[in-house]
């Protein structure tokens, strides 16, 4: 189990579909999410950047001066809330975060986006479905996030009760992978 825990170190928030590269939609055996596929995929921030419904993602992820860790060779595996996720916080949530005074805090929830190591939609479906149901997995902050399907969805539960549901899955980039996902993780 502790494997499977370190397996999937998940999240932390930053992608994107690279608007002018090649890509193909495809429906996941087991997931309603769909499948993005990219040919010369860049890093994980510039797919990000590339796509403006990122826009506040990678606004975060420069206030926090996660830029570079999240353009090192990694491989990370990103879930990757996209501006609505942003927007469903309350209101003055997102302006107060990226404040230089709240950058520790930023970091903490921007990290609980992000699991160690590469993990495509199959394995952590796979994981699921030989663990009886759901798999924690241990996010690069140290906290930890439940992951079930529940009617064909990958739904991540947060610290907090917070349930999340993964929209698209498998952007690669060249140092990870890039899930997206439709509300903000929040750790404890």
């Amino acid at each position: 189990m502790q494997t499977r825990t370190l397996f999937f170190s998940l999240c932390l928030a930053i992608l994107t579909f690279q608007l002018s590269a090649q890509h193909s939609y495809s429906n996941q055996k087991n997931s309603q999410a769909k499948t993005v596929s990219y040919q010369n995929p860049s890093d994980i921030v510039d797919i990000a950047a590339s796509n403006d419904q990122f826009s506040t993602l990678v606004a975060a992820v420069k206030a926090a001066g996660l830029v570079e860790t999240l353009k090192s060779e990694g491989p990370f595996t990103v879930f990757a809330p996209v501006n609505a996720a942003f927007s469903k916080l309350p209101e003055g949530t997102v302006s107060t975060l990226l404040k230089p005074e709240s950058k520790d805090k930023l970091t903490k929830i921007l990290t609980y986006h992000v699991v160690a190591g590469e993990f495509f939609a199959k394995d952590i479906i796979n994981a699921i479905s030989s663990s009886g149901g759901a798999i924690e997995l241990e996010t690069v902050y140290g906290d930890k996030i439940v992951a079930k399907l529940v009617n064909g969805s990958v739904i991540i539960t947060d610290e907090t009760g917070g349930k999340i549901t993964v929209t698209s899955t498998d952007v690669e980039a060249s140092n990870g992978v890039i899930h997206v996902i439709d509300s903000v993780l929040m750790p404890q």
